[in-house]
């Protein structure tokens, strides 16, 4: 009985310590450097599968000019959305060549999916309104992404 107790308790901590755990996890990603427009930002890379089905859940906060880079293996549609993210966030889709396609605002703990109006490589995720409050639009060129990753065999 106690051991089962115990067992209880256990993966209840596990389930509580679980928001904390993800966000320090993130926090060590690797980050590169990107600059749009002239403004310089520091991204977190999301490169697996696995980094990018959790993106930025969990976070309270970003720090300024900091956000996400979702990068694909090949050009699709993207589709984002929000869930378990209480932030409110603006993503935008990038093509391979680099030029941002389409903008969306998303709202926080949302399904609702966000997607690229044509095949993208990038998604960029920044705190809502950055984009905006810059000038940063459609067509606006990125540098510094990372470039295409090899094909595996």
């Amino acid at each position: 009985m106690l051991r089962k107790l115990l067992r209880a308790l256990y993966l209840l901590a596990l389930l509580a310590a679980w928001p904390w755990a993800t966000s320090m996890a993130q926090d060590g990603a690797a980050t590169q450097g990107l600059e749009i427009r002239g403004f310089r930002v520091q991204v977190e890379m999301a490169t697996t599968t696995e980094s990018r089905a959790r993106g930025l859940m969990f976070r309270k906060r970003l720090e300024p000019d900091h956000g996400m880079l979702f990068v694909f293996d090949a050009p699709e549609t993207i589709c984002m959305w929000m869930r378990n993210t209480p932030l409110p966030l603006s993503v935008a889709f990038i093509s391979s060549d680099g030029h941002i396609i389409n903008i969306a605002d998303m709202t926080p703990l949302s399904d609702q999916p966000h997607c690229s109006h044509r095949p993208a490589v990038y998604a960029l995720e920044m705190a809502q309104g950055w984009f905006t409050n810059r000038g940063v639009g459609q067509g606006q060129f990125i540098k510094g992404l990372p470039g295409p990753k090899p094909p595996s065999h």
